[in-house]
C-alpha cells in the first residue's frame, strides 16, 4: 500500500485543541463532563483532550477506557471458535446525569460507535452523549454523525486511514493508505 500523511503532529495537535474548545462552548462549561475514549486510540486522544481542559479551564474532567469488543455486531459465526480479546473498560465515575463525551480516533461505518452506545448504557443513563472523532472519512453506514471532527477527510471504500499516537506507535500523523 502507498501510504500518504496527511496530518502531521502540529495539525494533529491543532485539531484536538480545536475539539477541547468546542466541548467547552457546546457544553457551556465542563460541569458534569465525562471524557470516554474507545480503547485503544480513543483513549489517548480523550487524555490529551482532558489535559487541554485542564490547562485551559483549571478543573480536572475524568477520563474512562471503553472496550466495545463484546459489543460488536460484525463478530461473525464462523469466528466463534477464536475467542475475542477482552480489555478492561474503565469508567472512573459515575456516568448517571453526566454529559458523556465518546471519543474515537476515525468514524467511518458508525459500527464502532453503535457498540461503544450499548456498552455506555449498561454504566448507566449520561444526561447527553456526544460524539468527538479525529477523523472522519464517510462512508456511513448507520445514522451517526459526530459532534466534533478534527479532520474531515474523504475516502475511497478501497482505502484505509492509519492514525498513529506516540503512545502507542512512537509518533502522531493520520496517514491514507491507498491500494
Amino acid at each position: 500500500m502507498n501510504e500518504i500523511v496527511i496530518v502531521d503532529q502540529a495539525a494533529m495537535n491543532r485539531a484536538l485543541t480545536r475539539i477541547s474548545y468546542e466541548i467547552v462552548e457546546q457544553n457551556k462549561g465542563i460541569e458534569d463532563l465525562v471524557l470516554i475514549g474507545i480503547k485503544s486510540r480513543g483513549i489517548y486522544l480523550a487524555e490529551r483532550i482532558a489535559s487541554k481542559l485542564q490547562k485551559n479551564e483549571g478543573v480536572t474532567v475524568p477520563v474512562g477506557e471503553l472496550d466495545i469488543t463484546l459489543y460488536r455486531d460484525d463478530i461473525h459465526i464462523a469466528d466463534i471458535d477464536r475467542e475475542p480479546t477482552l480489555h478492561s473498560s474503565n469508567i472512573p465515575v459515575e456516568i448517571k446525569g453526566k454529559n458523556v463525551v465518546l471519543i474515537d480516533d476515525v468514524l467511518f461505518t458508525g459500527r464502532t460507535v453503535r457498540a461503544a452506545l450499548d456498552a455506555i448504557m449498561d454504566y448507566g443513563r449520561p444526561k447527553k452523549i456526544s460524539l468527538a472523532v479525529l477523523v472522519d472519512r464517510g462512508h456511513r453506514e448507520l445514522p451517526i454523525r459526530p459532534d466534533y471532527i478534527g479532520k474531515n477527510i474523504p475516502t475511497a471504500l478501497n482505502e484505509q486511514i492509519s492514525v498513529k499516537v506516540t503512545e502507542m506507535d512512537g509518533m502522531d500523523n493520520v496517514s491514507i493508505l491507498k491500494p
